[in-house]
């Protein structure tokens, strides 16, 4: 005699059956039903609002509630947006400015700020693709060294009246404030090209001398060095 408390299998089937898809469905439900209910309660307010700028015909024709309803809450939603992104940046910089007044009023903090706002302006990512390469010149004398960047290799005017032939273009800047130096026009031959990068070649001005980077460079300094000059 068969056991009674067996289950019939085509019943088992059914009910894995059920379960699998209630475990589909049930999370679509679930976010479907937190959608509505989001559009009943910001759309469903917004819409006596804003539904008066449309046309009478559009205001009075029946069945459209629930897309006006949809319409308002993306209004509303954008709306939120736009106050948060204008209100972000007008806070921002009403607290810069406001960071600046407050560090110039403080006794001899205003020339320290000044002074680093002008290295950080004058080597941001943008001004320092101005620098191709780090070089090595004689300056202000035969025998004696000084750090330098390459700026260019154009020749204009000024390079044309030296009669040097086709100089090149160097920035030397000066210890420890770089955002002041003197501009050269050197022959090839007079400039030494060297291998590490332009962010290292700051970091030893700006330290120096007391930074120094590397030497032989790693393998990936090449790489990383033709990255920064492509930011």
């Amino acid at each position: 005699m068969p056991n009674s408390s067996t289950e019939h299998p085509k019943l088992v089937t059914f009910r894995n059956a059920f379960f699998t898809g209630l475990v589909l469905v049930a999370p679509l439900m679930v976010t479907l039903w937190a959608l509505l209910k989001i559009i009943e309660l910001v759309g469903g307010r917004a819409r006596p609002l804003l539904i008066h700028l449309l046309p009478l015909q559009l205001q009075l024709r029946p069945g459209l509630t629930l897309f006006w309803d949809i319409l308002s809450t993306v209004v509303v939603l954008l709306l939120v947006a736009l106050l948060g992104y204008i209100s972000r940046h007008v806070f921002a910089r009403f607290l810069i400015r406001t960071s600046e007044r407050l560090m110039l009023v403080i006794p001899g903090a205003g020339p320290i700020y000044n002074t680093v706002k002008q290295i950080v302006g004058t080597f941001g990512v943008q001004n320092r693709n101005l620098f191709s390469k780090v070089v090595l010149v004689e300056f202000p004398r035969r025998g004696s060294w000084m750090i330098g960047f390459l700026t260019s290799k154009s020749q204009a005017e000024p390079q044309v009246k030296t009669g040097m032939g086709e100089p090149w273009s160097v920035f030397v800047p000066t210890t420890p404030n770089p955002t002041s130096g003197f501009l050269l026009l050197l022959r090839p031959e007079e400039i030494v090209e060297l291998e590490m990068s332009v962010a290292d070649g700051m970091k030893l001005i700006i330290s120096g001398g007391s930074v120094i980077p590397p030497w032989p460079p790693p393998k990936d300094a090449p790489v990383a060095a033709t990255r920064e000059s492509e930011a």
